[in-house]
């Protein structure tokens, strides 16, 4: 085989992954807010980027400001009430405003100081009581601040005037805890043991469970570390330091003066409190069935997380990115929240002052890239908005029943559905719904929450979205009687009597996902719960709770 050697032409096409490209899949997958940060960035790296100003006297960059003079003059003042010049009152003789010129005030001589004495009947010193800059001088010391930046600096533009700037700092679970430590302790080794012991509290103001190594790397003994641990555990709120939920709970009671012998062995099976083993708890503490429902109740009202009153990271709210309102023709119309769609502009100005006055090639280069990324920017962005709002309206039209009729007529949808409909690909479909909400007439709704699963029809009809088959579920187990409760079995029966093919596993799943117990948890639940109901009118009034503790107490001592 002879090797030789030949040109050859080829047309091939590919994609190739520009940095342009790249930042426009970028942007279709950010949020509201991880797009303004980014939009932010880009504005203080690329000089050719401004935002887009609403307002029409707002000046652009890169063009002169005018200058404006503390006082204008209308156009009333340039001619008269009826349109006419002002060459008019020339012509008769007379001027708009008596009032002589400034040059008039300078040359018009005032006489001597007898002679202006005289014409304002009192003496200068009456009139003038001190020197003109000595009193502007203290009149603006005393003044009261007027603007932002002589309170507390920054700049006084209202664009940066931030009233978050005068919100106090929330106080903190450890600042909480570390100003009632200096109070206890005076010796400075407690003090330092103590403070170790608040750094491992977490947020929910626990300890952990071991604490076996925290007087080897202090060097204190183990009874140094549970003396200032005892002292810990009586620090506010009541409840913090501790190092399990019985711990918790038994500190909060002996505050209370409720811990007695009774309520101690209910601490200590909190197992079976969760299991709503009220027999057994009742044979436990040696009461009867009052008592055990008295301190179930008081139980039911400690705080079994007292730190999370402390620094709790507030909610978000959420800012929809589309709006759909009912139209007049009885359709959906569908827009995008303009508050969320950074709004900048090419100064095409500023870019061409600067082409005619640079002369260094490599600051040419510099401003053509910035030239180049801003309006690649500018246009991702138009192209982001309109892929919202088209996958958005599509949306709106599959699910059609969802908005008219509720979340049990919710269609079963996938992302190709979409993205055939739109004629787009499934990959751009997923990054546009990602962090993006819609707020409806039935709530903020996530944009992936319109695309759910599709259950077979138990006829052979049209298929059932998961959401809905939930949404079914919950209303089942809602609407049962304390005396007949469903079980997943026949739920299954149910479901399938309304044409819904579902096996008794999947009803398990989305049980357990809407975290609803089970059949045999939500009997003890609801018969416990009308148990009490039944015993509420037929309980004493006028025995307080530190008199039933008190009878417990002797009839435990007397057993």
């Amino acid at each position: 085989m002879a090797l030789t050697q030949r040109l050859e032409f080829r047309q091939t096409q590919s994609l190739v992954m520009t940095p342009q490209l790249m930042q426009a899949i970028k942007l279709l997958q950010l949020s509201n807010l991880d797009l303004s940060t980014f939009v932010e960035d880009e504005l203080e790296r690329n000089p050719l980027l401004e935002r887009a100003n609403d307002g029409p006297e707002a000046p652009v960059a890169g063009e002169p400001v005018p200058e404006r003079s503390d006082y204008e003059r209308s156009d009333d003042y340039g001619s008269g009430a009826d349109g006419g010049d002002s060459s008019d009152f020339a012509d008769r003789g007379e001027s708009r405003f008596d009032a002589p010129a400034p040059d008039d005030w300078i040359n018009n001589d005032l006489g001597s100081r007898s002679e202006i004495e005289q014409t304002l009947d009192t003496g200068l010193e009456n009139v003038f009581s001190e020197e003109p800059a000595d009193a502007a001088a203290r009149n603006a010391q005393d003044a009261a601040p007027t603007a932002y930046t002589e309170w507390g600096g920054g700049s006084s533009n209202d664009d940066d005037y931030n009233l978050e700037a005068f919100v106090a700092a929330e106080v903190t679970l450890g600042d909480h805890l570390a100003e009632q430590l200096a109070v206890a302790f005076t010796s400075q080794a407690q003090r330092m043991i103590g403070q170790y012991l608040i750094d491992l509290v977490d947020e929910a103001g626990y300890l952990p469970a071991d604490l076996g190594d925290v007087g080897d790397k202090l060097g204190a003994s183990a009874e140094d570390v549970a003396l200032v641990l005892t002292t810990l555990q009586t620090f506010d709120p009541p409840g913090v330091c501790a190092r399990n939920l019985s711990e918790c709970l038994a500190i909060q009671l002996r505050e209370q003066d409720r811990y007695d012998p009774a309520m101690q062995a209910l601490i200590e099976n909190l197992d079976l409190l969760a299991k709503r083993d009220v027999v057994s708890l009742r044979k436990l503490c040696g009461v009867d069935d009052d008592d055990i429902t008295d301190m179930i109740g008081e139980i039911r009202r400690l705080d079994p997380k007292p730190g999370l009153k402390f620094g709790v990271s507030r909610a978000q709210t959420v800012v929809p990115d589309v709006y759909v309102r009912p139209g007049p023709d009885g359709g959906w119309h569908v827009e995008l929240n303009s508050d969320t769609l950074p709004r900048v502009l090419v100064n095409q100005t500023y870019y061409s002052e600067l082409s005619k006055t640079i002369r260094k090639s490599d600051d040419k280069t510099y401003f053509s890239d910035c030239m180049q990324n801003a309006t690649w920017l500018v246009r991702a962005l138009d192209q982001r908005a309109r892929t919202i709002l088209k996958v958005s309206t599509e949306i709106v039209r599959q699910q059609d029943g969802f908005f008219t009729q509720g979340v049990a007529h919710l269609r079963p949808l996938n992302l190709k559905a979409v993205a055939d409909a739109i004629q787009m690909h499934e990959s751009t479909v997923s990054r546009v719904t990602a962090n993006k909400y819609m707020a409806t007439n039935r709530g903020i709704f996530e944009l992936k929450y319109f695309f759910t699963a599709s259950i077979a029809s138990a006829d052979g009809g049209e298929a059932h979205s998961a959401e809905a088959v939930r949404h079914h579920i919950k209303q089942l187990i809602d609407g049962e009687s304390p005396s007949a409760i469903l079980s997943d079995d026949t739920i299954v029966e149910r479901l399938r009597a309304t044409g819904i093919d579902i096996a008794r596993r999947t009803v398990a799943k989305y049980r357990e996902a809407m975290r609803i117990p089970s059949s045999v948890q939500r009997r003890r639940d609801k018969q416990s719960m009308l148990g009490n109901a039944l015993k509420a009118p037929s309980t004493p009034s006028d025995r307080t709770s530190s008199e039933k503790s008190s009878d417990r107490s002797r009839d435990t001592a007397s057993a």
